[in-house]
C-alpha cells in the first residue's frame, strides 16, 4: 500500500482523500444522480463500493430497511469471491473471522446396517488447486460491512441511503438524467413521503421480487422443483463426530442433509431435506416448525442425535432455477441501456451449490466499473451492452450446473448407478462452484484468443490466475495479482523477453512506443495533467532473478512520476522467484508477451510485444482518446 505520495500521512491509509462529490456529498438523498442503486444486498454494495473509486460519479444506494443488515441468508464464499475481497482490501481481515473449509465429508448408509449413517468419503475442497485463496464460511452482513467500510473510506465518501423504498420508474427518451424513479421514504422524519428522484441510470439489485425488473418489463423464467428444504442455523448439543465439518449426509430413509459449519465456532447450518412437495402439502410446507426440521434431521442423522439449543434464524424454502432473458432494458440497439438488473433480480436457484452471493457479487463488480468509465468519460457508451451479453451466459450456467447438484442432492442412495458418484461429481466439478469456469467470449473487452500459446497460464476471458514473483525495489515475494485493486483501472502485464534489463530488447522497444507514441493508449488517453498510471496500471516482470540488475534498469513507463511532487513509483517492476518461475508456472512465452486484464480482473487480451498495433486497436474499441472527449458527459454533482 503506497499513500505518501501526497505528502506525509499519519492516519489511517485506508481512508484516502477526500475528492469530487465527496467534498460536497449530500446527507439526504438529493433530486438528481448519476447512479442510482436499489437494493444493499452483495450484488448493489459491490457495486456501489467500485464506484465509490470515481469520485466524478454521483452513486447513491438506497435500500427499504432502516438499517444495515443483521442476519444474512449467504455465507458460504467461494474462493473468486476472497480474490474479488483482495482487490478491496479486506481479504485478509474477513479471512481471519470466518470458517474455512478444506475438506467435505459424505456419509451413506451403512451397508451392513442400513438405518445408521457412516462416513464413505472425505475428499479435500479444491483438490485441482485452483486458487490461493480459501473457501470460506462468513455471515453476509459481515462482507456488506466491510464493502459499506471501503466506500466511506473512499473519496466519494459514499454511505447507504437506509429507509428509502423503490416503487418504480420511467425511461424518457431526452434529458441528462432520463431515468425518473419514484421513491418512499419509510424511515425517519419524512417517513410515509413519496417523491421522484432522476438517474442517469438505475441498478436493480432489489432481490428476487425485484420492482425494478417488474418496471422494465422482465420476468423471471423457469420451474419449481417441487421439493422442500428446512435451514437452520443453530447452537446444539450432537454426537455426531463431523458437525464442524462440511458434510453431505444421505439417510437410508431417503432424507439428505447439507451440514456447514459457520464462523465462530459453535453455530452451524443444516439443509434439511423436508421431501417433495406435492399438492396436498404446498399450502403448508412453508409453516414448518423448528421443531420439525429438527425431527427430521434426527431422522437422517441416526444413530447420532441433535438438541437444538438457540436457533439463530430459520426459514423453508423450495427449490426453484429461474432466469431473466436479459439483464437491461433494451432488446435491441436503437438505444444503450439505462436500466440494469443484477443477483436475485434476474437468476434465482438453489442455495445448496454455495452461489448465489457469489455470482451475484460478480454481476455488481462488472457493471460498476463499466458504468464508472462511461461516466467518467473513459469509454463510449456501448460498453454497458456488454454487461447483459457477458452475465446472462454465465447465470444461465450456473443454473445448469445448480439443477443437476440440487437434483443428486435430493436422490435416495440406491437411486445412483454408482455408490460415489456424489462425492465424484464434487471433485470433478470443483472449478465450477470456486468461481472459475467464468470465460467471457470475445467483444469490445475481450479479445481474440490467437497469440494465446504465448500466455496459456491466462486464458483469454477467465479471471487472471495470480502467480508469486519478486518486487524488485524491496526484494518482497508476492502475489502478482494481489498488487491490483478495485480502482477501476486496466492492468497492463509485460512480461519480458530474453534480454535483461536495460539491454536493447522487444520489451524496451514496447516500453518506448508505449510511453511515447500517440497511438499508445496511455498517451492518447490519460489526461493532462494526471499522473502516468492514473487509467493504466503498467507492470513488468523480468525474466532473471532481482539480483541480476537494478529497478532503474527499467523503462521509464514502469517508473511513473506520481503525485503533486512528482515522486517515482518504484513498485511495478518484477522479477521472478526461485523454484517458482512464473514463467513456467504460467506458460509465458521467453520471447515475452503483454497481458491486459480488465479492472474486474478478468483476462481481456495477449498479444506479442512487438504487436503494438494490435493493442492500439484493442483499447481504440473501448477508449476514448483524452482529445476526443469533449465535455465529460458527467453532469455537475447533484
Amino acid at each position: 500500500m503506497q499513500f505518501h505520495h501526497h505528502g506525509y500521512v499519519s492516519t489511517d491509509p485506508r481512508v484516502l482523500p477526500a475528492e469530487g462529490i465527496g467534498l460536497d456529498r449530500p446527507d439526504e438523498l438529493p433530486d438528481e444522480m448519476d447512479v442510482l442503486i436499489v437494493g444493499t444486498g452483495p450484488a448493489g454494495m459491490i457495486a456501489a463500493a467500485q464506484l465509490s473509486r470515481f469520485p466524478d460519479v454521483h452513486t447513491r444506494i438506497i435500500e427499504r430497511r432502516p438499517q444495515r443488515l443483521e442476519v444474512g441468508q449467504a455465507d458460504g464464499i467461494q474462493a473468486r469471491s476472497v480474490e474479488t475481497f483482495q482487490a478491496f482490501g479486506f481479504a485478509e481481515e474477513l479471512s481471519c473471522e470466518a470458517y474455512h473449509i478444506t475438506e467435505m465429508a459424505f456419509w451413506k448408509p451403512d451397508t451392513a446396517t442400513p438405518e445408521h449413517i457412516v462416513r464413505t468419503a472425505q475428499p479435500v475442497d479444491d483438490p485441482q488447486d485452483v486458487s490461493e485463496f480459501p473457501h470460506l464460511i462468513v455471515n453476509q452482513a459481515r462482507i456488506l460491512d466491510r464493502f459499506a467500510e471501503f466506500m466511506e473510506r473512499s473519496p466519494s465518501r459514499m454511505r447507504p441511503d437506509y429507509g428509502i423504498e423503490f416503487l418504480d420508474l420511467t425511461v424518457k427518451d431526452s434529458g441528462s438524467h432520463p431515468v425518473a424513479v419514484r421513491v418512499r421514504h419509510t424511515a425517519g422524519p419524512r417517513e410515509g413521503e413519496e417523491r421522484v428522484v432522476r438517474a442517469k441510470y438505475v441498478l436493480g439489485a432489489d432481490g428476487a421480487r425485484s420492482r425494478v425488473r417488474a418496471s422494465i418489463g422482465r420476468s423471471l423464467d423457469g420451474d419449481q422443483a417441487n421439493h422442500a428444504w428446512g435451514v437452520m442455523d443453530v447452537l446444539a448439543r450432537t454426537d455426531f463426530p463431523d458437525i464442524r465439518l462440511k458434510c453431505a449426509i444421505q439417510s437410508h430413509s431417503g432424507g439428505s442433509i447439507l451440514l456447514i459449519p459457520r464462523e465462530g465456532g459453535h453455530l452451524f447450518r443444516m439443509y434439511v431435506d423436508l421431501g417433495e412437495v406435492t399438492p396436498e402439502r404446498k399450502d403448508r410446507i412453508r409453516e414448518t416448525t423448528v421443531e420439525e426440521i429438527e425431527q427430521k434431521a434426527n431422522e437422517i442423522l441416526h444413530p447420532y442425535t441433535i438438541e437444538v439449543r438457540h436457533v439463530a434464524w430459520h426459514s423453508v424454502y423450495e427449490v426453484g432455477h429461474r432466469l431473466t432473458e436479459k439483464f437491461d432494458d433494451v432488446d435491441d440497439a436503437s438505444r444503450s441501456p439505462r436500466v440494469f438488473i443484477a443477483g436475485d433480480a434476474c437468476h434465482t436457484h438453489s442455495a445448496k451449490a454455495g452461489q448465489g452471493m457469489n455470482v451475484s457479487m460478480q454481476d455488481g463488480f462488472n457493471i460498476g466499473w463499466k458504468l464508472g468509465h462511461v461516466l467518467t468519460g473513459r469509454s463510449p457508451e456501448q460498453l454497458l451492452s456488454t454487461y447483459s451479453a457477458e452475465r446472462q451466459v454465465i447465470a444461465q450456467n450456473l443454473i445448469d450446473f445448480d439443477r443437476e447438484w440440487s437434483t443428486m442432492m435430493a436422490k435416495r442412495p440406491e437411486e445412483f448407478e454408482d455408490p460415489s458418484e456424489l462425492e465424484d461429481f464434487y471433485v470433478k466439478t470443483a472449478e465450477f462452484p470456486a468461481g472459475f469456469m467464468t470465460q467471457y467470449e470475445p467483444s469490445m473487452i475481450v479479445g481474440p484468443d490467437e497469440h494465446q500459446q504465448l500466455a496459456s497460464g491466462f486464458p483469454v476471458g477467465k479471471r487472471f490466475k495470480s502467480a508469486r514473483v519478486v518486487r524488485v525495489c524491496d526484494t518482497n515475494p508476492l502475489h502478482l495479482g494481489h498488487q491490483a485493486e478495485a480502482d477501476g483501472r486496466w492492468r497492463i502485464y509485460a512480461f519480458a523477453d530474453r534480454p535483461a534489463a536495460g539491454q536493447p530488447s522487444a520489451l524496451t522497444d514496447w516500453a518506448r512506443w508505449l510511453a511515447e507514441s500517440p497511438d499508445s493508449p496511455v498517451v492518447g488517453c490519460t489526461p493532462e495533467g494526471a499522473d502516468q498510471d492514473a487509467l493504466f496500471d503498467v507492470k513488468v516482470i523480468y525474466q532473471q532473478r532481482h539480483t541480476e540488475f537494478e529497478v532503474t534498469d527499467a523503462p521509464r513507463i514502469f517508473l511513473p512520476e506520481v503525485g503533486p511532487y512528482q515522486l517515482l513509483q518504484y513498485e511495478k517492476v518484477f522479477a521472478v522467484l526461485d523454484g517458482e518461475d512464473i514463467f513456467e508456472t504460467r506458460g509465458i512465452s521467453r520471447d515475452g508477451a503483454v497481458v491486459v486484464v480488465r479492472p474486474d480482473q478478468y483476462v481481456a487480451h495477449v498479444l506479442p510485444l512487438t504487436d503494438t498495433a494490435g493493442l492500439a486497436a484493442f483499447f481504440a474499441q473501448n477508449t476514448l482518446d483524452a482529445a476526443a472527449r469533449t465535455e465529460s458527459p458527467v453532469s455537475q454533482h447533484a
